[in-house]
């Protein structure tokens, strides 16, 4: 395959992968908490002969948008949505996870969970327990009451300076440099966040990745054709 060839496929590979992040962001874009992907194309460029040059592209970094979603009102007790820079801290089975899906329940144990289960960690990393039947109130810095009680505080976090976020699904995320106390986030009780998606926007941007693939597409078939051209000739 000659250089063209390369090039465009190198192209094709990266709007595929564009192309499955758009559907993944438009298909989660009525998800709590979940937060947008885009994706980073980087080029290649070599020298060649008498001061040409092969450039590759490549589309392989993937990069969340953090930007605050819209509020929703549904007056559930335990329906949390996190204004400002900061992310809850809940429970998995790999670990401690970040998340600003706050669609929270309490469990038959008693403890405040999310919608998967996980348990939801107070400030200071155990888990929340909720009385049943007892009037629950939650303040705006996540300290949690009943009946007037103070009980203890939901956990907002943020990552530590310099700490890289790493998406593990769509609303969690992993932290391997630690977290630290978000002094600038508040908890509205009642309320829960929307996905950050823009649909139309995404739709457009299918749109365009779409015809830029056909676009492509059609090249390859195009060269194909001259290259089988150019060996009939050669062999007649």
């Amino acid at each position: 395959m000659e250089h063209a060839g390369y090039t465009t496929l190198s192209r094709q590979s990266g709007l595929a992968r564009e192309m499955q992040i758009v559907a993944n962001n438009i298909a989660n874009a009525a998800t709590t908490g979940f937060r947008s992907e885009g994706l980073i194309f980087s080029e290649y460029v070599k020298p060649m002969e008498r001061g040409a040059s092969l450039s590759m592209g490549q589309g392989n970094v993937r990069n969340t948008s953090f930007v605050q979603g819209a509020l929703t009102q549904t007056n559930g007790t335990f329906d949390l949505a996190i204004e400002g820079d900061g992310f809850f801290l809940v429970q998995t089975p790999g670990g401690e996870r970040l998340t600003r899906s706050g669609a929270f329940s309490p469990s038959a144990e008693g403890d405040l969970v999310t919608y998967d289960g996980y348990r939801v960690l107070d400030a200071g990393g155990a888990p929340i327990f909720v009385p049943q039947g007892a009037d629950i109130a939650i303040s705006s810095d996540g300290t949690l009451s009943a009946d007037g009680n103070p009980l203890g505080q939901v956990g907002l976090v943020r990552p530590v300076e310099g700490g890289e976020m790493i998406r593990e699904d769509g609303v969690m995320f992993r932290v391997d440099a630690g977290t630290e106390p978000s002094d600038t986030a508040r908890v509205l009780q009642g309320f829960v966040e929307n996905s950050n998606v823009n649909p139309i926007a995404q739709i457009a941007r299918m749109i365009e990745v779409q015809r830029a693939y056909e676009l492509g597409q059609s090249f390859l078939k195009t060269e194909d054709e001259r290259i089988r051209t150019a060996m009939k000739s050669l062999m007649t």
